[in-house]
């Protein structure tokens, strides 16, 4: 006879309620669910919907800083060339920095005249350390092959560009305390050490110490301007890098047609296809959430 008990089940009396502290409920199962139980529960929630223009607007960073990149070692190559003199060079140096400390002055929000000396202060002794440095960054790899040199460096420059932070959370603006992280070290000391190995390929100190500098003015001060330029004005960022990466196509095309043609198709899949796929593959995102999932604890802590 049916008197509305089957198996195990628990006395109509009783109500099952979820409880995720205090152990088993007595007459129920510990892994018992009920008719409620997928009712909490979310397709998707955490899933972020994405714009294709403003998936492409990101990607221009990317390509703004693999510009800069290829600008420095079109820079390397003309100076191994010896098309460009160390005069040049240190006059370009000079107007790099000029030019980067009037961006900063025109666009960071807390640089002040302390700080400034500061900076002109640490650059200076910076500058010296490295013109004395600089005989034996001359002499460094002298016993090793220029193919040994150059295959090393372009595995240091991937190294770098791939662990590079393109989004600009490590870069300390003027005024505030931030550590970068490990990928962003290893991504700067691989670019510093790819600039001393083309350095000491170079026929005299003069220009080791000018390629040098110049190198570490991209790949240290570069990114903080950049950065300081995208957050004053979203389309002065976008004018400054159109026009970097038409600069950096002209000077590629000039040195070689096949690197200007791999260039090009690089920045288009980085700017145009891969945002593309990334919308795409959207739709095929899958995500449940529900009761299942492991609590957050959430604290509110008032001072």
């Amino acid at each position: 006879m049916d008197n509305g008990f089957s198996g195990n089940s628990p006395p109509a009396r009783s109500r099952w309620r979820k409880v995720a502290y205090g152990g088993m409920q007595p007459g129920f199962d510990d892994n018992h669910t009920d008719e409620s139980f997928l009712e909490e529960m979310v397709m998707n929630a955490n899933v972020v919907k994405r714009n294709m223009l403003k998936v492409m607007l990101d990607t221009v960073s990317i390509s703004q800083y693999l510009c800069t990149v290829a600008l420095v070692v079109l820079i390397w190559t003309y100076t191994l060339k010896s098309a460009i003199s160390e005069i040049s060079l240190l006059l370009l140096d000079a107007s790099l920095l000029v030019l980067g400390f009037l961006v900063l002055i025109l666009t960071a929000d807390m640089l002040s005249l302390n700080l400034l000396f500061h900076y002109f202060l640490n650059i200076s002794f910076f500058t010296t350390g490295l013109y004395i440095l600089s005989p034996i960054y001359h002499t460094l790899t002298r016993s090793i092959s220029s193919d040994s040199i150059w295959a090393l460096t372009v595995s240091l420059l991937i190294l770098h560009l791939f662990l590079h932070d393109y989004s600009g959370s490590t870069v300390k603006p003027p005024g505030a305390l931030k550590n970068p992280n490990l990928t962003s070290n290893i991504s700067l000391n691989a670019s510093i050490v790819a600039s001393v190995l083309i350095a000491s390929r170079l026929p005299s100190r003069l220009h080791v110490f000018a390629i040098i500098l110049f190198s570490l003015q991209i790949f240290l001060f570069a990114p903080l301007v950049t950065y300081c330029i995208k957050k004053f004005s979203f389309g002065l960022h976008l004018c400054f890098s159109f026009g970097l990466i038409a600069v950096t196509l002209g000077f590629v095309y000039h040195l070689h047609r096949l690197l200007f043609v791999l260039l090009l198709g690089l920045l288009v899949s980085i700017n145009l296809v891969c945002p593309y796929w990334l919308i795409r593959l959207q739709k095929y995102k899958f995500e449940i959430n529900g009761p299942w999932d492991e609590a957050k604890l959430c604290f509110d802590i008032t001072e």
